[in-house]
């Protein structure tokens, strides 16, 4: 089998797929459902309920609030308790619409039978119904981008889209939900790859799998050989991180490399969907079904069940631990992501949004950061940086505030993988110094250019 992989950087840190086998489960209902108005890039939704209201599932509860934003939808019936202020995964205090569960009546017009759904069975669909069916479901990039999804398939002008890539690598250490996602759904993510694909206006996709993945790889490709599907392939990927990374993908993929910000994958021909994002596009255009439930992992080596579940929006970190046998004894860290991207959450009453692939419980031992040393001029971030940066610049030049000297050295390229960080010898704090440098110089930028 032949695999491929991306040109510049990368690591290899512990796998730690420790429910790889574990089959997707529903989780119960929450007892209480908490939406936050921002659970994808751009202006925050507007609530279009108040307290009081009655709700189903799939019950709009708040629009899109302008071009880039997207609208959210109860996965639960009952009655708003209120519109206030809850906290995010990202430990921010923000808009909320809070609803009390009472039983799980759903909108009449979400089709809930299994019967799968072919595009070639619904010639009236043109791109423009599909690309319309999907900015009104609510369906943003699931991997964790939360990019509504409808607007990378409307490139933007000079850009031509000559093929669609969806990223089913699952790099990042312990998560195995978009795995779990391939194996028991993949006739639904082939017919949502061929929906982006006439959304797109493009006849070639690809499905980028790591070879970590063997039965994913297997499965997928032998269902597109006995549908006779000739213009979507299964592309084995040598196991690599930070390769779900979309630059990263795209060059691993066909051999391109998108070049610097604001350049975009597009920009080179290729339009990146998670996996996830396309088995939500299927239910989205096939099954009229708002975006409102998810694939995700729940998992940590002193977990005693570690799992991966179908949630529904809105129920907490909890919730979700306590069906995995509680949180466990002693110190720890809890991650609304992986290790290697996620962040550290301050209250398991934060709930689950559509970017929430996984929650990730680390000992102390494993989070504990050793004490930093002085760089000893090794260059092993440059050598890992998957975009030819020099992290050891970028980072100096943040805790020194050289703004300028920052912006030319690209410091907006930086996708913030952390592999930097993870091979330091000298456990210097980088990727939070760059991360710190690059907000401020990105302000700077949106500042200059809103003066002109």
């Amino acid at each position: 089998m032949k695999v491929r992989t991306f040109r510049i950087g990368g690591v290899h840190p512990d796998e730690n797929k420790l429910s790889y086998d574990a089959v997707t489960v529903p989780a119960p209902l929450p007892k209480q459902a908490i939406f936050p108005m921002s659970q994808h890039i751009g202006a925050p939704a507007k609530p279009v309920v108040k307290k009081g209201d009655k709700v189903k599932v799939g019950t709009l509860i708040a629009e899109a609030n302008g071009f880039v934003s997207a609208p959210i939808y109860s996965s639960v019936s009952g009655t708003v308790f209120k519109v206030d202020n809850a906290i995010n995964a990202s430990g921010y205090n923000q808009p909320a619409i809070i609803i009390n569960v009472e039983g799980d009546e759903w909108e009449e017009t979400i089709d809930r039978s299994d019967k799968l759904e072919t595009l070639e069975a619904h010639p009236e669909l043109t791109p423009e119904d599909i690309v319309n069916r999907i900015k009104v479901a609510g369906v943003v990039g699931m991997g964790g981008a939360c990019f509504p999804t409808f607007i990378k398939l409307s490139p933007p002008p000079g850009a031509t889209a000559e093929c669609v890539i969806i990223n089913g690598v699952e790099c990042e250490p312990y998560i195995t939900s978009d795995y779990r996602l391939m194996m028991e759904k993949s006739d639904e993510l082939i017919e949502g790859v061929k929906i982006l694909m006439a959304g797109a206006k493009v006849n070639k996709g690809y499905i980028g799998i790591e070879d970590n993945k063997p039965a994913a790889i297997e499965l997928i490709a032998k269902k597109l050989q006995e549908k006779n599907i000739t213009n979507i392939e299964v592309v084995p990927l040598a196991k690599k991180y930070p390769q779900g990374g979309e630059k990263q993908l795209v060059d691993a993929v066909i051999g391109r490399q998108v070049p610097a910000p604001p350049a975009i994958p597009v920009n080179v021909g290729a339009i990146v969907q998670n996996a996830g994002t396309a088995v939500a596009v299927y239910e989205a255009v096939m099954k009229n079904k708002p975006l409102f439930e998810r694939y995700t992992t729940v998992t940590g080596k002193s977990l005693a069940k570690p799992g991966n579940f179908l949630v529904r929006m809105g129920t907490t970190f909890q919730e979700l631990i306590d069906l995995c046998g509680g949180l466990p004894e002693g110190d720890n860290k809890v991650l609304a992501g992986g290790p290697m991207m996620g962040k550290a959450v301050n209250s398991l009453q934060t709930p689950v949004g559509k970017g929430q692939n996984s929650i990730t419980i680390l000992t102390d031992a494993d989070a504990h950061r050793k004490t930093p040393n002085p760089c000893i001029r090794c260059a092993k971030c440059v050598s890992a940086c998957p975009m030819g940066l020099e992290p050891f610049l970028l980072a100096s030049g943040s805790a020194l505030k050289k703004w300028d000297m920052m912006e030319e050295a690209m410091i907006t390229s930086c996708i913030e993988c952390g592999s930097c960080q993870f091979t330091c010898p000298a456990h210097r704090p980088m990727l939070d110094n760059i991360r710190y440098g690059k907000q401020t110089v990105m302000g700077i930028i949106r500042s200059r250019a809103a003066k002109k």
